[in-house]
Parts: C-alpha cells; structure tokens; sequence
C-alpha cells in the first residue's frame, strides 16, 4: 500500500488509478453517510478524485492517504452542503438490493438518515470505516472528547430509534457493523 501511494506521489498514473479503486467503496460509504442525493455524492468523490489527484505531491507521510483522501471528501461534501442547502430539488428513494436483505437495508439507510449529520458521519467512520476515535478527530478537526460524546449520542439515538434498550447496545452495535456490507 505504501509503495502504491509512493509511486502515486511521483506521478504513477497507474498507481493513483488502482489506489482509487481500492478505496471507491470506502469513499462512497462515507459520501452517502453526509450526503443523501446520489448527484451529490457523485460530484463529491469525483471532486476529491481529482483534487487528490492533483495535490498528492502535497501529502507528507504515505501511511495517511486514506485519511487525507476522506478528510478532503468531507470537505468536499460539505461545501456542497453549504452550496445547494440541506433541500433536495427531487425526493430520492434507495434503490433497495434484492435478497434477504432488502428491508433491512432500506431501514437501516432510514435509520442513519433520520440521525443528526454530526452523528450519522463518526458512527459511519468509526464503525464502517474502522477509523480510530484518535483519527476521526483529526479528521474532522474536533477534540477527542467531542468524538466520544458524539459516538455515545449516536448510539443512543439509534437505539431509542430501532427500538433497543440501553442494556443491549451491542446488539445495535452488532447491526451496524452487519451493514457496513451493505451501506
């Protein structure tokens, strides 16, 4: 992976294409988690494409691609929040995946839509993404202690939504990790 981003650094087309690739999932996840208009989301990780592509020389330690890529597509996500509003011009329904599935996921994506924004985007990152507490708040530029507080806020708020007590958190835990498959 290293060696990837280090031939990307040097200006290996091939080896920006196939980092790209290999993080696509993880790019779109995170867009769909701040962003709920599939346009959007497309313009997005098409914009943070192309200003990783340009800028990468500008990266210093090889290790954080992956966090400087997302941190630059939240960015991204929100200036077009900050452009078009929260208001979406047409309702979109999910396209629901067919398998057992289904209605799990459509009531998953109603679920973390119905969450705060601020919620929705740790819980995406630290449970979908696996991203340390350490590193979602470098990444969103807040202090460790407001990652926690919004981590427990977001469980809670799932959990009074799906409908679970407190004392069985892990299984809501246990749902969400199940739909990083999906989401």
């Amino acid at each position: 992976m290293k060696s990837l981003v280090k031939k990307a650094m040097r200006g290996d087309k091939e080896a920006f294409t196939r980092l790209i690739t290999q993080y696509s999932s993880d790019l779109y996840k995170v867009a769909r988690g701040i962003l709920n208009n599939t346009e959007d989301i497309a313009d997005a990780i098409q914009n943070t494409i192309l200003i990783c592509f340009e800028k990468i020389d500008t990266l210093k330690q090889p290790n954080y691609f992956k966090t400087w890529m997302i941190r630059i597509l939240i960015n991204e996500c929100n200036q077009i929040i900050r452009r078009y509003g929260t208001q979406c011009l047409l309702e979109e329904f999910p396209e629901v995946p067919v398998g057992d599935k289904a209605m799990e996921y459509v009531e998953f994506q109603q679920l973390m839509n119905a969450l705060d924004e601020k919620y929705r985007i740790v819980l995406i990152l630290y449970y979908a993404e696996g991203f340390r507490i350490s590193e979602i708040a470098e990444l969103l530029h807040i202090p460790e202690s407001t990652v926690k507080t919004r981590l427990s806020r977001g469980r809670e708020s799932l959990a009074k939504e799906y409908g679970i007590d407190r004392k069985k958190e892990s299984k809501l835990m246990h749902i969400i990790t199940l739909q990083k498959e999906v989401f």
